[in-house]
């Protein structure tokens, strides 16, 4: 065993933190966390991924769940299309597999949201084979140790990280290696200031010898995000009477918030209205006349592209019959029902704002 490896395993097995996804083998719910982990922290991760395991024990309950079920347990947790793929590459698990996860890369990286990561961590935590992975931690540990300046994101740069971490990996312990790379990056070799006096590889670090463990890796100028004005109606039947209903339609299944639903509208074109935005994306998203009262709320909503202001105002439904062009469904629910379904987090606001009416 390399001296790296035999270090980074001893202070990990010292020093490693307890993960509720660290006390399993199970694949199915290693599978779970590390789809979860995905851009997501792992303080923020944990109460959803019990949520989700107690309404989802095994893949068979996952697999032959209504996906209407899982996008509400998922609620909250963000980049719906996981939930999505989740939800397909379960029933691929059970039919296909009849249960039990494929072992081999190629059959991992088949199933939908399973990328090289991914199909990485599954073999070598779940299975402990003798395969590699690179996250973000891992890149940044990677960058720093063989002192890479280039670009980390940039397809030459992945490739170069793929293939140390391939050779550092030691035959037989990829399971506790692999989690002990991701953790040497996600609580010593951290983004900011890392804490170099703690760390069991410093010795041979080029960054530190360097002094360069603040600059590497080497980061991308970051963009301004693009901004957009949304106005969004809240569709009463009859204006708000007492027992009256709203009306919220389910996007389509793929895309941007796919399954999630929603109050409709959308973007606002240049000289027009909040107002005349909301009558007019009804009209042409659900076909029917709308009476567009006062606003409700605003909404300040960031994704990972763009960010929006969102304007929901309090509409009355006048004439025509729901016809649906963008969307897959329709619903009139009473506000008090607003819970049962998942919503995009802006849209929770609003429903949020109509309760406390």
């Amino acid at each position: 065993m390399k001296p790296f490896a035999r270090k980074l395993l001893a202070w990990y097995a010292k020093n490693k933190r307890a993960l509720p996804w660290r006390k399993t083998r199970d694949p199915y719910r290693i599978w779970l966390s590390e789809i979860l982990l995905q851009q997501t922290r792992v303080e923020a991760v944990i109460p959803y991924y019990e949520k989700f395991l107690a309404r989802f024990p095994d893949v068979f309950a996952l697999a032959n769940a209504p996906l209407d079920d899982v996008l509400k347990t998922w609620e909250g947790a963000g980049y719906y299309a996981r939930a999505r793929n989740l939800h397909r590459a379960a029933k691929i698990i059970a039919e296909k597999y009849r249960g039990k996860f494929p072992r081999e890369i190629r059959e991992l990286r088949a199933l939908p949201g399973v990328g090289r990561y991914t199909a990485g961590a599954l073999a070598s935590i779940a299975f402990n084979a003798d395969e590699p992975l690179v996250d973000g931690n891992v890149a940044r540990v990677l960058c720093r140790y063989f002192g890479i300046r280039e670009d980390a994101k940039a397809t030459a740069t992945q490739e170069q990280l793929w293939k140390h971490a391939a050779d550092l990996v030691p035959r037989g312990h990829a399971r506790e290696f692999n989690q002990a790379l991701m953790e040497l990056g996600a609580t010593i070799c951290v983004p900011k200031n890392p804490r170099c006096l703690l760390c069991p590889v410093q010795k041979n670090c080029v960054a530190r010898e360097l002094g360069l463990q603040n600059v590497l890796p080497a980061k991308r100028a970051r963009k301004a995000l693009p901004h957009k004005i949304i106005a969004a109606g809240v569709i009463y039947k009859h204006g708000r009477s007492k027992g009256d209903k709203v009306l919220i339609q389910q996007r389509l299944s793929e895309g941007l918030l796919g399954g999630l639903w929603e109050f409709p509208g959308g973007k606002v074109e240049a000289d027009e209205s909040l107002e005349h935005c909301v009558a007019r994306e009804v009209r042409e998203e659900l076909g029917i006349e709308i009476r567009v009262g006062e606003k409700i709320i605003a909404v300040e909503h960031a994704y990972s592209h763009f960010s929006i202001t969102l304007h929901a105002f309090r509409c009355e439904f006048v004439a025509g019959r729901v016809k649906l062009s963008s969307a897959q469904k329709f619903k009139w629910v009473r506000p008090r029902e607003l819970e049962r379904y998942a919503f995009p987090a802006a849209n929770k606001k609003i429903i949020a704002a109509l309760r406390n009416e």
